[in-house]
């Protein structure tokens, strides 16, 4: 069985098992997290989809960790101008793991 999930203004396929890094979570490392967002369930021969959301469907996930991905480097160039600017970005996420997906 798989879901379609909204988490952090992006949509992301999910199964039973699956480990995904999401935009940060406000939630300590250990504890459950419901999606009550969820777009569509199919199980391989059935599939719902919602309008935009399935009422009753609940994805729920445990927290693994909270980290920053690598660093990102911006380099802004302008020639002839004396102009040269670096920057870097580290975006934070959460790492969950799918538990269950109840439809």
């Amino acid at each position: 069985m798989h879901a379609v999930i909204i988490s952090g203004g992006k949509q992301y396929r999910v199964q039973v098992g699956d480990v995904l890094k999401l935009e940060k979570l406000t939630v300590e490392a250990g504890s459950t997290v419901k999606f009550d967002q969820v777009l569509m369930v199919g199980d391989g021969e059935a599939t719902q989809v919602g309008k935009p959301h399935l009422e009753g469907c609940v994805v729920t996930a445990s927290v693994v960790e909270h980290g920053r991905h690598d660093k990102v480097r911006i380099l802004k160039f302008r020639r002839r101008k004396h102009h040269m600017k670096r920057m870097g970005h580290r975006q934070s996420y959460t790492q969950v793991k799918i538990t269950e997906i109840i439809a």
